[in-house]
């Protein structure tokens, strides 16, 4: 058997499960959770080189980018607080994730989403109006409680809702909507800048409540998935009658009868706290991905493209406007690449986009990175040539990481856990990715003054270790039925020698007690 490769049978699939328009609708509304993530992505790198935003809150920050000639270009924007104002909302995010989570599990994914659209327009109102500092902060905060809450129940329920067969394409969307997102923001930013008066910055911190609102009021309309149905009712005709309409076809006796069985796992397994539930063996694969796969994705250096595109190109010698309009440039490259994922991911599989993005985010990084050592000193700029072919070449990495950690990013830890952890696995996943997307957000400017150029060696070296993970550990989940996604991992070269382990702990375990053996190969 080839490394990380697992079978996946065809045999493995329900009747029916087409693309029914409820299905687009509904998918498209809670898409709305990535908008919002995305919009804010965007929007802080932006503000964040504009000079009216940095002379009113970080005066510091502006009188060492206008004035000191002295000071490093890779470090004129180092700045605790400046870094606070962006990493903020991800401590929030993180602790809001862990009471996303109870409030999913117990009373379904529309709450969740609902909970999160409200914070995020209330943190637009306060961005937008912010007079000091700690009003600023505290509207980080709370756009930060709606990421939480909308990253933690969002990809579940597109994961929930999808038919099997389009569920790569359905939930990659999520990060498809992120794109979108943050291509707006950009664009606002562009138009922004050039409003007179120094205000720009108000509008588009203001503007996130547009999105926020789609996804709010939207989400009251939103149904409830079939598997949270059945979760949380113990009458099944509610769940039969939404799988009906979701799958478009009546035949759903064998669909339904996988979800019920997984709620009664579920049920027997509710008792015990749900963190100690997932540290079984039998779930160590989908825990370690949990932990591993957000964590790749923060390290892949997206965000230093992400949160600072418009400082980094400042660094490089661009102009303020010519910065905006280059991560203008750069987010269509994201979208487009994402929407490429959308397509892709259900027929080339999840681990092909893997290892493809993965060599082109390696590559492109390296040149960055040479170029900008061979040719960007401590002080002065590159030429225009190198400043493009910089340009050109971030182009080319966001395009590898809009294909691959991008969507896949998020859509794998959508689909590996079993009904019973589901909600805690997600959660963890969103705190995992929150935790280090705050390391990154708060870390980076102070990591390129002191790395310089070598932080796209830095990035570039996590990209090749990641790469290595994927084809060795992860096998390939496309078309694969959710809740019968255990069947990847018993195939699996690494991880069905620990799920076995388990097996025949357990088969000792009933030995000793004389209690029956369990026949653990249903």
């Amino acid at each position: 058997m080839a490394v990380g490769f697992a079978s996946t049978s065809e045999a493995i699939s329900y009747k029916g499960g087409k693309i029914t328009p409820f299905v687009i609708l509904s998918c498209m509304m809670a898409a709305m959770g990535g908008v919002i993530f995305g919009y804010d992505i965007g929007i802080s790198g932006g503000v964040t080189s504009m000079e009216p935003f940095l002379r009113k809150f970080f005066p510091k920050v502006h009188r060492k980018m206008k004035d000191d000639n002295h000071i490093s270009n890779y470090c004129k924007f180092d700045s605790p607080l400046l870094t606070s104002f962006t990493s903020s909302l991800y401590i929030a995010g993180l602790l809001a994730s862990f009471f996303a989570s109870s409030i999913t599990r117990a009373f379904g994914r529309k709450p969740s989403i609902i909970i999160g659209g409200a914070a995020f327009l209330a943190g637009s109102a306060f961005g937008g109006a912010a007079v000091n500092i700690y009003m600023l902060i505290l509207g980080r905060v709370l756009l930060g409680i709606g990421v939480g809450f909308a990253n933690q129940a969002v990809p579940l329920y597109l994961s929930e809702m999808a038919p099997p067969k389009y569920r790569g394409a359905i939930n990659n969307g999520f990060q498809f909507s992120i794109g979108l997102g943050a291509l707006s923001a950009n664009l606002i930013n562009f138009g922004t800048e050039k409003i007179k008066g120094g205000w720009g910055w108000r509008v588009s911190l203001a503007m996130a409540a547009i999105p926020a609102f789609i996804l709010t009021l939207g989400a009251l309309l939103l149904p409830e998935t079939p598997n949270s149905l059945i979760q949380r009712y113990d009458t099944h005709h509610k769940a039969k009658a939404m799988l009906q309409r979701v799958r478009g076809t009546a035949e759903v006796e064998a669909e339904l009868d996988d979800l019920i069985a997984a709620s009664i796992l579920s049920k027997i397994t509710q008792h015990q706290r749900p963190f100690k539930c997932i540290l079984k063996k039998k779930y160590r694969p989908q825990l370690v991905m949990a932990i591993a796969i957000p964590f790749f994705q923060q390290v892949t250096g997206i965000n230093v493209i992400a949160f600072y595109a418009p400082l980094l190109f400042r660094t490089i010698g661009l102009g303020e406007s010519a910065s905006l309009m280059s991560a203008v440039v750069t987010g269509f490259i994201g979208t487009g690449s994402t929407f490429v994922s959308m397509l892709l991911a259900d027929k080339l599989g999840r681990r092909t986009l893997f290892m493809i993005g993965g060599v082109q985010m390696l590559i492109s990084q390296v040149m960055i990175g040479g170029i900008m050592a061979a040719k960007l000193g401590d002080y002065g700029s590159v030429s225009e040539v190198y400043a493009y072919m910089v340009l050109v070449l971030i182009g080319v990495y966001v395009a590898g990481f809009g294909w691959s950690w991008g969507p896949l990013g998020w859509l794998v830890p959508s689909e590996i856990f079993p009904l019973e952890i589901r909600s805690i696995g997600q959660s963890i996943t969103v705190a995992v990715s929150f935790v280090f997307t705050f390391i990154i957000a708060q870390t980076f400017l102070s990591m390129l003054c002191h790395f310089k150029a070598g932080i796209f060696f830095f990035f570039g070296g996590w990209v090749l270790i990641m790469t290595g993970f994927v084809y060795l550990f992860l096998p390939e989940t496309k078309s694969v039925e959710i809740e019968k996604m255990d069947q990847v991992w018993r195939q699996h070269w690494f991880w069905k020698n620990i799920i076995e382990e388990e097996r025949l702990d357990c088969m000792e375990d009933n030995k000793n007690d004389g209690t029956k053996v369990e026949n653990f190969s249903q």
